[in-house]
């Protein structure tokens, strides 16, 4: 009898593994285990009633690198091409970047010229960050906070205005709580390679090959900036489950796991809230802080290292106002949405509401109500790789290797929150178990 693989999660990363896994010569059976009734974790869209689609997690993948190629060639696999839509490297919404600093909004300056002027909120021109980049040294710790990287590389106020922003944007975190290595690993290994983190990325420090298809060779022909689904992101999640279906693969949703245990011959228990699996390996998809809650006693140690990877909450806010043609999308979290969380205020609809119709009215001039709104709260759906983190996935694998568990890891608490690191993970993990790369 062949092998039985259980992924745990059926998010983008568990729903990668598995279909990666299907698609091996031999397949192992994949059984892929989901706690809630639908799939796709925070990737979720809704019809408005005008017809407009909204987006209640991520609203575009970017394209760039092997990753995005990557997701791409995905796309492709699944028979989507015609359902993309891109965001051409012509369009505004591409060839424009905005700080909101000091009650205003601030173009980022683009092009050489730009970066030779003073660009508000910046006191100086760009070029001089740049130049004091080129010649600084390379930094000797092993992990850097990301504001004391770039403080330390391209001065106070990019670190402070540029890159806090990009922090909380990504991670909905702290720039001086985040890792520089495990956040921004290409910017990192940039200065370890290359002394500078402009020269590396200019000699393409860690550049890897990436996979080649005809909507890869359409999107860098025209330089997509981002790209959609005709129908929403979750077009995605649910072309993968038709796929894992027409593959064989057991979907259980509405099955929490509520522990693994390993049993005499290696192979492990997978209890549910009514049944239980038999695994040889298992594949968590699910986040590290639960996880580590359902492990076996004698993985304490790999427990204690999951246990610290945290997560915090993000509400997003949808606002339709009549006459515009795309909803507004508020992202609500960082430090003021951990505050209001420990202090056990309310999280009603009608706070992150108001709060949404604040800043579109301050930083977009739309003073007049919403025709629609909707408000979504994802509890601690972005991981926050804080100093340090590559020791816990060090400590992590130091055991799982150790020990010899079958247990493999994947998803947005150890290498990459994107949608693009989430599907990568997924295939790593599939490739890992597999122990050579599946046919495309």
């Amino acid at each position: 009898m062949g092998r039985t693989v259980v992924v745990l999660g059926g998010g983008v990363s568990g729903l990668s593994a598995s279909y990666h896994l299907s698609r091996a010569p031999c397949p192992p059976k994949v059984v892929l285990v989901e706690g809630s009734e639908r799939l796709g974790g925070w990737i979720r869209s809704v019809r408005g009633p005008n017809g407009a689609i909204f987006e209640l997690g991520p609203r575009g993948i970017r394209p760039a690198g092997a990753l995005g190629a990557r997701t791409l060639l995905l796309v492709s696999e699944l028979g989507l091409d015609s359902e993309v839509l891109p965001v051409r490297g012509d369009h505004p919404a591409a060839q424009n970047r905005f700080l909101y600093v000091g009650g205003a909004l601030h173009a980022l300056p683009t092009g050489l010229r730009g970066l030779l002027r003073p660009s508000p909120p910046f006191s100086k021109p760009l070029f001089w960050a740049g130049l004091r980049e080129l010649t600084k040294p390379r930094g000797k710790e092993p992990d850097e906070t990301v504001h004391s990287f770039a403080q330390r590389r391209l001065g106070p106020e990019v670190a402070s205005l540029a890159m806090d922003s990009l922090c909380r944007g990504v991670f909905a975190g702290n720039s001086r709580e985040l890792s520089i290595r495990s956040c921004f690993p290409s910017l990192f290994q940039a200065e370890q390679t290359h002394r500078s983190v402009l020269l590396g990325l200019l000699l393409g420090a860690g550049r890897t090959p990436q996979p080649d298809s005809a909507l890869i060779r359409q999107a860098l022909a025209e330089r997509w900036s981002q790209w959609s689904l005709r129908g929403g992101l979750e077009m995605l999640p649910q072309a993968l489950e038709t796929h894992l279906t027409s593959r064989g693969v057991s979907v259980l949703r509405g099955q929490p796991v509520c522990g693994l245990s390993l049993q005499a011959e290696g192979r492990w228990k997978v209890s549910l809230r009514d049944s239980s699996l038999e695994a040889d390996h298992v594949i968590s998809a699910i986040p590290a802080s639960v996880l580590s809650e359902l492990l076996p006693a004698e993985a304490a140690p790999l427990a204690r290292a999951l246990s610290a990877i945290t997560a915090v909450s993000v509400a997003v806010v949808n606002l339709q106002y009549q006459g515009a043609h795309l909803p507004v999308q508020v992202m609500l979290g960082g430090s003021w949405l951990q505050t209001l969380e420990a202090s056990g205020c309310v999280l009603s609809q009608e706070l992150f509401q108001q709060r949404a119709q604040e800043a579109a009215a301050t930083q977009l001039g739309l003073k007049e109500l919403p025709s629609h709104c909707l408000v979504h709260l994802h509890k601690n759906c972005i991981p926050q790789y804080t100093l340090g983190h590559w020791q816990k996935l060090e400590s992590a694998r130091q055991f799982l290797a150790a020990h010899r568990l079958p247990l493999t890891l994947a998803g947005a608490s150890y290498e990459g929150v994107a949608v693009n690191d989430c599907i990568e993970s997924g295939r790593q993990a599939a490739v890992s178990v597999l122990g050579t790369e599946p046919n495309s």
